[in-house]
């Protein structure tokens, strides 16, 4: 529920469905690639030991 809800009120959530939309996946198919990515957002939330923001952290500097 929490993807179908986010498909419609958040932007970047509602960005990402209609993008699969546009790949011609189902409406199904596309809320469960959102709950993919929410999941995959949350582990990586508790994996961290971070909070949710809404502005991503800032990328670390790369040795080149």
């Amino acid at each position: 529920m929490s993807a179908q809800v986010a498909s419609r009120c958040c932007p970047t959530s509602k960005t990402y469905h209609d993008r699969k939309r546009a790949e011609n996946k189902t409406h199904k198919q596309a809320v469960i690639a959102l709950v993919r990515r929410r999941l995959n957002v949350l582990w990586a939330l508790i994996r961290d030991g971070r909070t949710f923001e809404i502005t991503p952290p800032p990328n670390p500097v790369t040795l080149g």
